[in-house]
């Protein structure tokens, strides 16, 4: 199972490596594919005002540290085709983000480098159209390759590297709802990763920024997992009262090793029930 997580942006280098210090048990768990994951830019924040993040420079330098000292395999998103490249000489991922789903330029540049490309659903996206984004990044690797693509599957997607990752929906103003069926969906065409604290945001619901309730994370997150996903994706922080982005959402070190543990046995439970039916 893969797992990504840590904060959704990087506030100062000892907060950063405090989060990755208490992500620890999950890169020493042989059943997750652990990911640390943390921004330098939030380039879409609801206000001119808040926190966006150290820039890009400063950031992957931040993020070097982690991985030099950790050990840590790591993702960051992007939001220009600018950053693509240089993000990827640190982080094994590049996100593109949900609002960018459909930036052909934004997910050709991602696909040019070596790095695994994920890409989040647009709030606003019908989740069988995903497969043209995902098509996209994976027509620009084929050619490098001097290879040819012309269909968007699972294992096009699992050989070029390409995964989504879902993240709920809008559901009228200032308010997101996970459709399940997504998860079968989007899995015919690519690998998918559930975020789960994203999933449970308010956008724009606290008059300026965005709002949430990460008592819902863990209960979407177990209900994904039934499902059937291929990872679980969810921001983290020590305390998510003081973050300087999407607090409302993260959760606690401690309630995400719980849940990891749970999504684990029910990923055991399903893939014996799946086995016993064959």
């Amino acid at each position: 199972m893969i797992i990504i997580a840590g904060p959704c942006v990087i506030e100062n280098d000892e907060i950063l490596e405090e989060i990755a210090e208490s992500l620890k048990p999950l890169s020493q768990n042989k059943k997750v594919d652990f990911y640390f994951k943390a921004s330098f830019d939030k380039a879409n924040r609801t206000s001119l005002e808040s926190y966006r993040g150290p820039g890009l420079e400063k950031g992957l330098e931040s993020l070097a540290k982690i991985k030099a000292k950790f050990g840590y395999r790591l993702l960051t998103d992007i939001h220009e085709t600018t950053q693509a490249a240089p993000a990827a000489k640190v982080v094994d991922i590049l996100q593109i983000p949900a609002f960018l789903c459909r930036q052909t330029d934004l997910i050709v540049a991602a696909a040019q480098t070596n790095a695994i490309v994920n890409i989040k659903k647009g709030q606003f996206m019908n989740p069988s159209d995903m497969k043209y984004s995902v098509l996209k990044a994976l027509k620009i690797r084929a050619k490098v390759q001097n290879e040819a693509v012309e269909e968007a599957n699972l294992e096009n997607s699992l050989k070029y590297k390409v995964c989504l990752t879902e993240r709920g929906s809008s559901f009228g103003y200032g308010n997101l709802v996970v459709d399940m069926r997504s998860l079968a969906i989007m899995r015919e065409f690519a690998p998918v990763i559930f975020d789960a604290t994203h999933a449970v945001q308010m956008p724009g619901g606290l008059n300026g920024k965005s709002g949430g309730d990460s008592r819902y994370a863990p209960l979407l997150a177990r209900a994904a997992a039934a499902v059937g996903i291929d990872g679980l994706f969810a921001e983290t922080h020590i305390n998510p009262k003081i973050a300087l982005s999407d607090g409302p959402n993260m959760l606690t070190p401690k309630i995400l090793l719980e849940l990891v543990e749970q999504i684990l046995e029910i990923q055991h439970l399903i893939t014996k029930e799946n086995y016993a039916n064959h």
